[in-house]
Order: structure tokens, then C-alpha cells, then sequence
């Protein structure tokens, strides 16, 4: 059976199935961020408030790891369905699960008002919010790498990455001018729950953003010819995980290997950044917040121009610029921030976004390259999720051990420059993947491959 072929997408329409990725994911890591910068401010007083504070931070961001811990099994379920199903109404289901968490969290009573109740309310709306989140990327990134053309997928693939920091964006800019606005007081008695209320209404947003779109055809292509297959040769499908398991073990750890400096050096730029630059530093969480705010604006800006020059020089030259960069930036980053000032802090976060975004950026189009169509939403998400409980899950928990057991940051630059290290050894065992149609697959059986049909 010959490889199934769609037309192309026009380009109006695929600029709107852009923009609904962009702003979905953007509302998704917006919510999920949000958690992350407000364990690193607030959560330790107003949910441990009985721990010293170092060990009050350690907590907070224990139950923020607890999020990248669901993500796998978001991966698993959402991956199985969007492969059985499709990719808009798994998307639209994560919308709503990551909007109701994070709205749930801004009326969540603290410590002072219900017990230690508080902590495992938390803790359970922020697994849901993992398990969502698990679930989201994969399809996000699937449903724009289906609709696109080969020639530029790496530029439009990387705009739903570039929901990261529109996201963390978002969050920090909501935060920053509230900190600015209230004080100490008002922000840790009510302050802090404002930004986890407006999740809501931008939720609604989403969702009709979402709906608006139409399904991937490559998608409806792959569905058509498995139906087929099934109506004349009785052949069912095996399921999602199983193909991938068998035929792409392989590209799912060298997934997993890729994201370990990518989801490493990300948090600890952004969410243990807030932790060393007020604690150890001495800078105000105004500056500390600001710089993050800035570089994220960066980092928004360089992704789809990563992206690009993936289209041009291929996936492999421009995550490996990204995973190298990154490495070497570590030692100057913290000695940037530990001079005090803003500028120094500015740069040292700011280069550190441009670098991650040599990674990022190629991120999408490369781990959706790597499967077949019907199993596409499982491999890629398992390969990104999974290795998440591993790098981004313990990256600010571990960073703030290691800065509590030493007193300062040269075993956090060696932890992330192992993670880089790890990641240039995934990167030179994969396949370029550039311009691959993503109609196709390639088949591993023992121990051959051939293009064929999709499966």
C-alpha cells in the first residue's frame, strides 16, 4: 500500500491552526509556570509554614515536582487517545483540565486555615495540572507539524514551543506587577491567588480558539487507511504504545536524552533563578522577577528563528549549537549573578534563554519527524514526558539541595553541564530528520528498515 499523501494546507489556514497551538499552549504553560514562580515566592510560607525557610522552598518545590511526575501518565493516556481519536479533542480536554487546576488553586485554602490539608489539596491539583500539561505538548506540536509543508516545518513547528515562555511570560509579568502593586502583606494574604483566578477567563479563550480548527489531515489520512486495511484484510492495529515500544525504542530515548540539558537548564534559568538571586544574592524578588520577565521576551522572539535555521541547516546542527552553548554558558552565568546588579543578572539569563531556544526551537518538528503518523501523539509525547521526571521534575529541588549542602553554585553549573553532555551523546546517535514526509514511516523490523505505509 502506498504511503498516504495530503494536500497541502493553505497558508491562511494553517496560520490559525498556528495560532490556536500558540495560545492553547501558551495558557497551559502559563498555568503551569504560574506554580512554579509562586513555590519559589509564596507557597513555602503559606503551605509549610512550620520548615525553616531554605527547607520551606525545599517542600514548595517537592509538590512542584509532583506535576512533572504526572506527566508521563498524561503522555500515556492522552498519547493513546490522540492517536485513536485525533488531535483537536484530546487538546480541548488538557484546555480544560489545566484551566480547572490552576482556577481551583487561587481558592484553595492555606495552612492557616485548614491544616495540613492545605499542602495535599495542592499537591493533588498540581498533578492534575501535570497530567494535563503530559498530554498537551505532543498534540499541540502534532497538529501544526501535520498541517505544514516539509520544507518550513521547523519555523512553523516552533511557534506552539514558543507557548513556553509566552507563557512563562505571562505568568511572570502577572506576578512582577502585583509584587510591584501590593505589598508583602497583601500579596501572601490575597495578592498571590489573582493570577491563578484570571486562569479561567483566559481558559474560555482557549477553548474557542481550539474549536475552531480543523483536524490534521494527515491524521484523517492514516485513520482512512487503517480502517481500510481493517475492513478488507481484517488486520487490527496494535496499540499506540506497543508500536512504539517495538518499532521506535529507540528514537523515544534518544527523545528522552535530548530533552535532559533542554528541561534542565530551562528551570533552573527560570524557577531556581528566583531562589539563588534572593537568597544567596541579595536581590529583591522585583529585580529577580524582572529579568526573568525580559528574558523571556527574548526567548519568545529567537525560537521561531531557531526554528528556521532548522529548516536550512537541519535538526542535529541546531540543537547540538543549543545543548554545546548551554554547557559552556554555566560558569559565566553564575558569575554574572552573583556580581549583584541587574544588568549582569539580565545578561546571564538572556543568553541562557537564547541558547535553550537553540534547542527548544527545533524541538518540535524534530521529535514529530521521529514517528509514524498513528503513533506519533504516543512516541513523541512519551519520549518528551518521560524524561521530564528525570531533568525539568528535580532541577530546582536538586539546584536548592546542592546551593543548602555546598553554599554556591559550582555544583549546580556541573549538574547542568553533565545534562548538556548527556544531550550531545543523544543528538550524535539520532537520525537528521529534515524534510522527512511525515506520511510515511520507517518500519524497524529485525533489524532492517524500509519506507512504507503508514501504520
Amino acid at each position: 500500500m502506498a504511503a498516504a499523501t495530503t494536500s497541502p494546507t493553505p497558508p491562511g489556514s494553517l496560520k490559525r491552526i498556528v495560532a490556536a497551538s500558540l495560545i492553547g499552549t501558551t495558557i497551559e504553560w502559563y498555568d503551569f509556570f504560574l506554580y512554579g514562580s509562586a513555590a519559589a515566592l509564596v507557597f513555602n510560607k503559606l503551605f509549610f509554614p512550620e520548615s525553616d525557610p531554605l527547607v520551606g522552598t525545599l517542600l514548595s518545590f517537592l509538590t512542584y515536582a509532583v506535576g512533572f511526575a504526572a506527566r508521563p501518565l498524561g503522555a500515556l493516556v492522552f498519547g493513546h487517545y490522540g492517536d485513536r481519536l485525533g488531535r483537536k479533542k484530546l487538546l480541548v480536554l488538557s484546555l480544560l483540565l489545566m484551566g480547572g487546576a490552576t482556577f481551583a488553586i487561587g481558592l484553595l485554602p492555606t495552612h492557616a486555615t485548614i491544616g495540613s490539608a492545605a499542602p495535599v489539596l495542592l499537591t493533588v491539583l498540581r498533578l492534575v495540572q501535570g497530567f494535563a500539561l503530559g498530554g498537551e505538548w505532543g498534540g499541540a506540536v502534532l497538529l501544526v507539524s501535520e498541517h505544514g509543508d516539509a520544507k518550513r516545518r521547523g519555523f512553523w513547528a516552533s511557534w506552539p514551543q514558543t507557548g513556553a515562555p509566552a507563557g512563562q511570560l505571562l505568568a511572570t509579568g502577572v506576578l512582577s506587577a502585583l509584587t510591584a502593586l501590593l505589598s508583602d502583606a497583601a500579596f501572601a494574604s490575597w495578592g498571590w491567588r489573582i493570577p491563578f483566578l484570571l486562569s479561567g477567563v483566559l481558559v474560555i479563550v482557549g477553548l474557542w480558539i481550539r474549536l475552531s480548527v480543523d483536524e490534521s489531515p494527515v491524521f484523517k489520512a492514516a485513520l482512512a487507511a487503517a480502517e481500510e486495511r481493517k475492513a478488507v484484510a481484517g488486520q487490527a492495529e496494535k496499540l499506540p504504545l506497543v508500536s512504539v515500544l517495538r518499532h521506535h525504542w529507540r528514537d523515544v530515548l534518544i527523545a528522552m536524552g535530548a530533552r535532559m540539558a533542554e528541561n534542565i537548564s530551562y528551570y533552573v534559568i527560570t524557577a531556581f533563578i528566583l531562589v539563588y538571586a534572593t537568597t544567596q544574592v541579595g536581590l529583591s524578588k522585583q529585580t529577580a522577577l524582572n529579568t526573568v520577565l525580559i528574558g523571556s521576551a527574548v526567548h519568545f522572539a529567537v525560537i521561531p528563528l531557531w526554528g528556521a535555521l532548522s529548516d536550512r541547516l537541519g535538526r542535529r546542527p541546531v540543537y547540538l549549537i543549543g545543548a554545546i552553548g548551554v554547557g559552556a554558558w554555566m560558569f559565566p552565568f553564575f558569575s554574572l549573578i552573583d556580581r549583584g546588579t541587574f544588568g549582569s543578572l539580565l545578561l546571564a539569563v538572556t543568553v541562557g534563554l537564547v541558547l535553550h531556544g537553540a534547542m527548544y526551537a527545533p524541538q518540535a518538528a524534530f521529535f514529530s519527524e521521529m514517528f509514524a503518523t498513528r503513533v506519533r501523539y504516543s512516541g513523541a509525547s512519551i519520549g518528551a514526558q518521560f524524561s521530564s521526571v528525570a531533568a525539568g521534575a528535580p532541577a530546582p529541588l536538586i539546584a536548592t539541595a546542592l546551593l543548602a549542602d555546598y553554599g554556591d553554585s559550582t555544583p549546580i553549573a556541573l549538574y547542568v553541564i553533565a545534562a548538556a553532555l548527556l544531550t550531545v551523546v543523544a543528538i550524535g546517535c539520532a537520525k537528521e530528520t529534515r524534510e522527512r514526509d511525515l506520511g510515511e514511516i520507517v518500519e524497524r523490523t529485525s533489524g532492517k528498515s524500509r519506507v512504507g505505509a503508514d501504520v
